[in-house]
Parts: C-alpha cells; structure tokens; sequence
C-alpha cells in the first residue's frame, strides 16, 4: 500500500523586526513593524503579496460557498436597471445598468413645460434596456474605465443652459480626482483639465467658471478654487484656504443658486461663509464666526413676500443652548451685532427627544431632517410665516413600518416635489416624490416612483426584524436591530453576527441590503448594535462615545454580544463580528477585551493603529481626527486613554478566534500599514492555533475595488468567511434563490 503524507499546513509570512522606538509624555513604545509604512518598498510589497498568498491558501475551502453567495447576490439583482429619473432645470437625468457591464452610463432627456407643476415634474416612462427618442449619453463609466485599474466617478454638474457637462474621475483608488469638461452639443471634451481634485464640482450660475477642492498634504480638503472656462488652470483663484489643520473644507451653491456656501468645521465647532454671485467683489461673509464654537449650517434664500421680491433671511440650523440642535430663522442684518445681541426667531424648537440634522429650502417650504426614537424623518413647513406666531404645522410623509429610513434624496428650488428615499430591512429601496402641501391638499401625497425589483423569489415575509435592547455594564440600554430569517427557532443553535461601527455621529440606519439575504438564508442572526459613538439616540449618544468616553463604544458592542448569546437565538460558541474603518477600530478592541466572545472577526479597512496615526499630524487626515478621539499630541490624559484601548497597542497573549482584516493599498483614509502591522503583532503573541489572514486590494481605496461585480465578489468573501467560520455554510430548507 502507497502511502502519502499530509500535505503541510501554510504558514503566514512573518515580518522582520526593526525596532523603532515612540515616545511621548514620557512613555515609550516599541513598534517592530513601522517599517511596513514604507509603501515605496519592493520589500513591503513582496511583504503584502504573501500575505494575500496565505489568505487564499486558508480560506481554498470557501472557494465555493463564496461562488454561491455571488451567484446569490447576482441573481436577485437586476442587472438591466436604470435610476428614477431626477429633474434638473430643463432636463431629467437618469443613470442605467447593463447585465455584464460594471459600471452606470450617466444619460438625460429632455423635459417638458406645460403649466402642470406637478405633471412637469413627474419622471419619464423610462425602461431599462430601451432607449428613448432624444435620449442623450452624458457618460458611460465603462467606456470611461476601459484599459483602467480602477474607476470611480467623484462628482459631476451641468450648467443651467445644459451646454456643459463637468465630471471628475479617479482610476487609482486614491480619491484624487481629474476634472474633465464636455460640450454637451458637439460632444468633444474641453481643453481645460484638472488634476488632483476632491470630491464635489460646481458651475457658477452663468457657466463661466467651475468650483472645485484641493486638498492639502495630510488629505485634507482646504482650499476652494475657481476656474474660469478656457484659461490656464494655472490662473485659477484660490475663493477660500483654511489654514487650521483641524478644520474641513466643503462648498455647495444655495439652494436658490444666488451664493456659494462655504462650509468649515469639525465635529464641535463650525463656519460658513457666503458670496452672492451678484455681487462677488464684496468678497465672503462670515455667518457665525468659529470663535463662538457653535456647530451649525446656514441656508441663505429670500423668504416670500407679498410686498416685494423677498427678504433676505439665513435658516440656521445650530447647537446654540441645544445639544440636539434646533432650526432658527435669522436677518443678515442681525449678523453684524455681537452675537448675544442678535434675534433669532425660532423654526423648529430644540427637544431632547428629536434630533435636528439639517435644514434646507425651497421656493415655498423648508424641509428638516430630524432623528426620532432612532429612525431618520423628513418634515416641511411652508415659508409663509416662517419664524413667526402663524407659521404653519410641520408635515411629515408617514410609513408603516416600525424600523425604516426616510430621507431626502433631492430637491429643486422651484419643483413643487421633495425626491425622497425609503428603505427598511427587507422593504427594497424606494424613491418617492412627495408632493409638497398646499391649501387645496395640506396633507401633502407621496406619490411612490420606484421600488428596487429584487429577484429570485424574494418574499419579505421570509424573514423578521425586531428592535431589542441590551443593557451596558453602567446600565445604559443598547439599541439592537435584530434580521433574522421566519424560520429559525428560538432553540440556542443557530449561529449569529454582530456588526458595529459606533463613531462620527453616523448611525446605522434600517436599509435593505441583497447581500445579507444570503447570510440570513443560512440561519445566522444579524445584530446591529446601535452603539455609543453613534447618533441614533441623539447627540449626548454621540458624545458618550467619543473622546474619554470611547470605551463606550466598546463595552456597548460586547454587551449586544452578550445579549445576542442569551437570547435563545444563538449557539453561545457560534458568534462573529463585522466592522470596517472606525468600525475595524471596533472590532481591534473587542478582539481583545473579549476574544473568548467570538468565533470569527472581520474587520475591514480597520484603523486599528490609531494612536500612532493620530500622533503624526502629517500623516491623511489626522489633524481631523482630534475632535472624535482627543489631541494625544498635546493632552497626557488623552494619550494615556488611548493608548489604553488601540487595537495595535493592546494585543495580547491570549487565544484570538479567526480574523481577516481586509484593507485597500491605495486607501487613502486608514492606510494599509495599520492592518499590515496589526496581523504581524496578532501572530506574534496568539497563543490559540485559529488563522489571522490579510486580505489586501493592490488597486482599490478606502470602498474597495471598482466595479459592481468586483464588489460583490468582495463582499461574498466577507460573507463567507464568516459561514464558513460559524459551519453556517448550507442553506436552511426552502432558502435562497428561487
């Protein structure tokens, strides 16, 4: 009898280490693996290439589930679709996707005038697949992406006539974006080009110039240009520089289009600053000056009035006397008095109950992004008597369910539609136009545009979401959004994954997702914990886990873990984790304050060095980070705090479960080096036998690849990590496709 040996197991790459020593406030750390940082190096990419060698060579065996989950995922998506169609001025604009095509072809048709506003503003019967008579091509991504690593679209605008279409694309991943310009009536692309721009373009109203961002050496947006059409790019003016490496840069045009808003801010504190485009050698105006450290926006627009063309008013939306924020209304006038002299009229009043997001116009009403009992909300109030005792009652277009998201997808200053979007759990996107209130219907009408086909026999009623509350260790109740599939029984051995991000004020809002079908069919429990950091429970959430509060965070998602292994659902033992950015952040810490919690981790594009990052103020937006973590740089306490929960510094010799950290090498927001140090730190002091793999894109940024079905791939290598991890890795009887 032939005998043959077991083939050997593979071994992950092991760095060398070169001691390198940082200190700060007296303390010193030794990082052997700060060298990874050197992207440059043939070494660390050799490095990078073998560990993406060892991951496949560990995760072979889910070669097929990950096919089959693909196929999931494509097969209940309709490849042949097309966007509702948005009014813009003259035109609709739409976008289609083609089967077998990555990318969105960027088309518009002409629209109509004939007196009915709301008739005017209803979308074209377009079909996907079927073009239509005057039907005109804007972009085709996949054209644009031929012969290219990568591609992604990172702004666009037209001009008002419609003559001129800008749009900024970025083919390495690296969200530096080049600005290219076409004529709209022959087809053939400007001569003006620019390079390295950020995100967001804008045409001046006349068409003459085009805005745009550039950011600075750390990736941090700080100036505002100006270019005038047909001259040297060399030429163009510097509107705005924000010299305070702490603050963000953005712009957008009023609603109305008679300003360019320049906003400058942090998490605490802000600025906005105006220049009427009728007027531009008045130069900018500052709203409210950053030195009274209120956080707030501003709409500058004329409010109605029958005596004339309307008076000037800036709606506010502010944290002054309100941590929730509220909605005031204010006389530019009022601006030039010291700020406790000032009169605000009050719009929306501040409750510790509702949360303000934000405020915006149009030609008739105002419409409010609120947070209420955590589900995001939309309500308008008309114009007329804004701020005063006959303002009218807010409306607000009402939904069924009890966990879903409505929001504000768009709007025109002169339509008489907001476009708005809806989603739930398992309710597919939808868009809505909602029509605004008027006397002859004060109640307002949601007029529903679209819903999202989903394929493959997708029945809603398959599955079941709940809102559940965990209890913190200091008492403090968790919210948890709780997917399951109607089939599982509550009987402690179905396998279950909590995802977590918990920072920025971002909230984890109810939105469908395709993808996460396939988990669910094969009987995982899919927990959201709605921890701290977050916002969905107003902004004392936030700032309860932020800065020295941020264990918060950490705790929170440890005790929604714990939840989900009492609740009946779950087997104990088959629990994963999922987070990625500040959410890997999440997932470095839990892994170990509780590595015993969980069978598997992944953790993608996870800023797990975040001490380190945040120490050097040269290094991609870290400047900015002082407002959610602290200034280690200059505060001791901070320092100390974080260095106390950093994933990177605080690995441990202990058993970590399985963990794929999947990074980009071009992400320009957590660079690739953090996961690539934390892995080799993981290995070095496991003392478990569970694999820890690296999974790196050598040509994507912070999202990933490019491409839909690149990213679908990307995700069903998450997805089946995961499975496979839990052995959750077969359908339940009479899931999946159909």
């Amino acid at each position: 009898m032939t005998q043959t040996s077991a083939q050997p197991s593979p071994q992950p790459p092991v760095a060398k280490k070169v001691p390198s020593v940082r200190t700060h406030h007296g303390d010193a750390f030794e990082d052997n693996y700060e060298w990874l940082r050197d992207k440059e190096s043939a070494e660390v990419v050799d490095l990078l290439k073998a560990e993406n060698t060892y991951q496949e060579a560990v995760t072979a065996h889910q070669e097929p589930l990950r096919e089959a989950i693909f196929q999931e995922i494509k097969g209940r998506t309709q490849e042949t679709d097309l966007s509702v169609p948005n009014r813009k001025d003259g035109w609709w604009y739409y976008t289609r996707s083609v089967e077998g095509k990555e990318y969105g072809i960027h088309c518009r048709v002409r629209g109509q005038d004939t007196g009915d506003r709301v008739a005017d503003w209803t979308p074209p019967a377009v079909e996907a697949g079927v073009s239509i008579p005057g039907e005109e091509v804007l972009l085709d991504g996949n054209l644009e992406a031929e012969g290219k690593p990568f591609f992604a679209v990172g702004g666009a605008a037209t001009t008002i006539d419609g003559t001129l279409y800008a749009y900024a694309v970025d083919n390495a991943g690296d969200e530096r974006f080049t600005l290219r310009i076409k004529d709209l009536r022959t087809g053939a692309l400007l001569p003006d080009v620019i390079e390295n721009i950020f995100y967001g373009i804008s045409f001046s109203p006349d068409g003459s110039r085009i805005f745009y961002t550039v950011v600075d050496d750390s990736w941090r947006p700080y100036q505002v240009r100006s270019h005038v059409l047909g001259t040297p790019v060399s030429e163009d003016e510097v509107i705005y520089q924000e010299d305070d490496v702490a603050m963000w840069l953005g712009f957008e045009l009023s609603a109305d289009r008679r300003h360019l808003v320049l906003s400058i801010g942090c998490s605490e504190f802000s600025e906005t600053r105006l220049l009427r485009f009728d007027d531009p050698d008045a130069g900018l105006r500052t709203v409210i000056s950053r030195d009274e450290r209120i956080l707030y926006e501003a709409e500058p627009f004329l409010l109605p009035d029958s005596a004339g063309p309307g008076q000037e008013r800036i709606l506010l939306t502010h944290n002054k006397d309100a941590i929730n924020s509220m909605v005031s209304l204010v006389d530019p006038a009022e601006l030039g008095k010291p700020l406790a002299g000032q009169h605000w009229s009050t719009v929306v009043e501040h409750s510790v109950q509702v949360r303000v997001n934000g405020a915006g116009v149009t030609s008739t009403h105002a419409v409010v992004s609120i947070r209420k009992d955590t589900i995001e909300r939309v309500q308008v109030l008309p114009l007329a008597g804004l701020g005063t005792a006959e303002q009218g009652t807010a409306v607000e277009p009402a939904f069924d369910e009890e966990l879903y998201t409505a929001g504000v997808a768009g709007s025109d200053y002169e339509a008489p539609v907001i476009r708005m979007g809806y989603t739930s759990y398992f309710t597919p996107s939808r868009v809505y136009d909602f029509v605004l209130p008027t006397a002859e219907q004060p109640g307002g009408e949601l007029l529903l545009r679209k819903e999202s086909p989903v394929l493959g026999g997708y029945t809603p009623s398959d599955y079941v979401a709940t809102r559940e509350w965990a209890v913190a260790s200091d008492g403090t109740r968790i919210p948890l959004s709780v997917l399951r599939h109607a089939s599982i029984r509550q009987d402690s051995t179905a396998a279950g994954l909590v995802y977590g991000y918990g920072s920025y004020e971002m909230s984890m809002d109810p939105g469908f997702g395709i993808p996460r079908l396939s988990l669910l069919d094969r009987g995982i429990v899919f927990v959201i914990a709605h921890i701290r950091g977050g916002g969905e429970l107003g902004r004392h959430w936030y700032d309860d886990g932020k800065k020295l509060h941020k264990k918060n965070t950490f705790t929170d998602f440890i005790a929604a873990t714990d939840w989900l292994a009492g609740s009946g659902w779950v087997d104990p033992d088959r629990i994963a984790a999922m987070g990625g950015s500040a959410g890997g952040l999440l997932m470095g810490a839990v892994a170990n304050l509780a590595p015993e919690k969980y069978a598997a981790i992944v953790a993608a594009v996870p800023f797990v060095d975040a001490l380190t990052t945040i120490l050097d103020p040269e290094l991609p937006l870290s400047a900015l980070e002082w407002e959610e973590w602290g200034n280690p740089i200059t505060d001791p306490d901070v320092y100390a705090y974080m260095k106390s929960y950093t994933p990177y510094e605080n690995v441990r010799a202990v058993a970590y479960p399985k963990i794929a950290a999947v990074t980009s090498f071009n992400d320009t927001r957590v660079l690739y080096v953090e996961p690539a140090k934390w892995v080799q730190r993981l290995r070095e002091m496991n003392t478990g036998h569970e694999p820890i793999v690296l999974k790196i894109e050598m040509e994507g940024g912070h999202g990933g690849a490019s491409g839909r079905y690149v990213q679908w791939r990307e995700r069903a290598w998450d997805y089946a990590f995961v499975a496979d991890s839990l052995g959750a890795t077969e359908l339940l009887p009479g899931a999946g496709l159909k």
